[in-house]
């Protein structure tokens, strides 16, 4: 891999069976993720968008076709090992959250960072990013007591906290007003400015036209981008 791409998906292939039927979740799906750039993957439910988000990230292990970073194949490594990958490589902001439940919006930042060892700066980082994302006031706060669209912002925070390479988002925006959609799409222009490459699948029209690049997918293919 050159030093332009900070990961590469390979002919990347997924299928599953459901109803004794196999489902072509991802086919022959191939990018390079360029540092400082936005990619916003886009196309109709179903279309395998988060299967490909959870295969960048070694959430899931492809049929065939290699994840590529700095020259390892993600695909080879153990559990462990993937772990290890993402807790210094890759932020991931789920659709869903995964936020720690029994932690606080603080806690569930500051944890992000536990497989890095302690980091002197990690309170300061964490309170510019409640102050970045409009959470100040609700760092002692559990997942529970919070909105949708508060959730969505701690799991952004939680995914830039430690300040990874490239960040994989899934419907980053689903969940938030027009002033917070607006807040998150300048964060990832400047965490991209930094040099940072984000992957991001979405259905929203404002988040794909923030994007650098659009790749549009159908039925696990991409079929444009």
């Amino acid at each position: 891999m050159s030093n332009s791409e900070v990961l590469v998906l390979d002919r990347l292939y997924k299928s599953y069976v459901k109803e004794n039927q196999r489902i072509k979740a991802v086919e022959n799906f191939s990018i390079k993720l360029n540092p400082g750039e936005i990619t916003a993957v886009c196309g109709p439910s179903g279309c395998g968008k988060t299967s490909l988000l959870l295969l960048a990230g070694g959430l899931l292990t492809p049929d065939s076709g290699r994840v590529l970073a700095d020259g390892t194949n993600i695909v080879e490594l153990n559990p462990n090992g993937k772990a290890r990958w993402r807790s210094t490589y890759c932020g991931f902001v789920f659709q869903q959250y995964h936020l720690v439940p029994y932690l606080t919006v603080y806690e569930n930042m500051l944890a992000s960072e536990l497989a890095l060892g302690h980091d002197k700066n990690r309170r300061k980082k964490a309170d510019d990013l409640c102050d970045l994302l409009g959470l100040n006031d609700r760092k002692k706060h559990f997942p529970g007591e919070l909105s949708a669209g508060e959730k969505q912002r701690v799991a952004l925070a939680r995914a830039l906290f430690t300040t990874p390479a490239v960040l994989l988002a899934d419907e980053i925006t689903g969940n938030l007003d027009d002033p917070n959609t607006d807040l998150v799409l300048k964060l990832l222009r400047d965490y991209s400015g930094r040099g940072g490459s984000v992957l991001l699948v979405t259905h929203d029209s404002k988040a794909a036209d923030a994007a650098d690049r659009i790749v549009f997918m159908e039925k696990g293919k991409m079929i444009s981008g």
